[in-house]
């Protein structure tokens, strides 16, 4: 069967020129799971924080918080890619389970482990192949995020079963453009994925 290829024209930010936004139906329908699937972690790690705060553990809902806008973050780039595609996606209602925080950790990072082992890879080399170049840059910057998501939360685990989570971070940076989520003091000049200006980072915690 012939692959049908869908394209549409849009505008390369700060340039004005007219660049090609290319994608097959997998990288399409990749990008609604992918929305999809931020979406519910940013409203579930959201619903977490509370959840966390709840417990009297105020460093794990700043991290909670703190993730739950950087998979926010992921969800509008895959609605934008979908949109220059000429696509549209649903809103969606998110769907979860809320439990103990340390059950909740635990459900964040077999969520995170999939994405950045599994879904995101594969999307990402579907989305090479189809050219989309602006799905799979999507998918590299939530892949990359997830990774560091995914040890924050492990992290976490860690100093509850040491009775230690008063050590762990009480300040989150998150990147406004690709979401990259920093748990340091934030860093001098720019987003090590994207570029950004570090100055324009989203701070959590006081």
């Amino acid at each position: 069967m012939k692959k049908m290829m869908l394209f549409c024209l849009v505008l390369t930010s700060g340039t004005g020129q007219l660049s090609i936004a290319a994608g097959g139906d997998k990288t399409i329908g990749n990008l609604m799971t992918a929305f999809k699937g931020e979406s519910t972690a940013s409203a579930k790690y959201a619903a977490y924080a509370l959840q966390a705060k709840q417990e009297g553990l105020n460093q794990i809902a700043t991290m909670f918080e703190a993730t739950s806008k950087a998979e926010q973050i992921h969800a509008t780039n895959h609605q934008t890619v979908l949109e220059k595609m000429g696509q549209k996606a649903e809103p969606i209602k998110p769907e979860f389970t809320l439990k103990t925080t340390k059950e909740n950790l635990q459900d964040a990072i077999s969520g995170e482990t999939y994405e950045m082992m599994t879904m995101y890879p594969g999307f990402i080399a579907t989305a090479r192949a189809e050219s989309a170049t602006s799905a799979s840059k999507s998918f590299r910057w939530a892949m990359d995020t997830e990774k560091k998501h995914q040890l924050m939360f492990q992290n976490a685990i860690n100093a509850i079963n040491a009775n230690k989570t008063t050590s762990l971070p009480k300040v989150y940076w998150v990147c406004p453009k690709c979401g990259n989520t920093y748990d340091v003091t934030k860093p001098e000049g720019s987003c090590s994925f994207c570029s950004t200006k570090s100055g324009k980072f989203i701070r959590f915690g006081k």
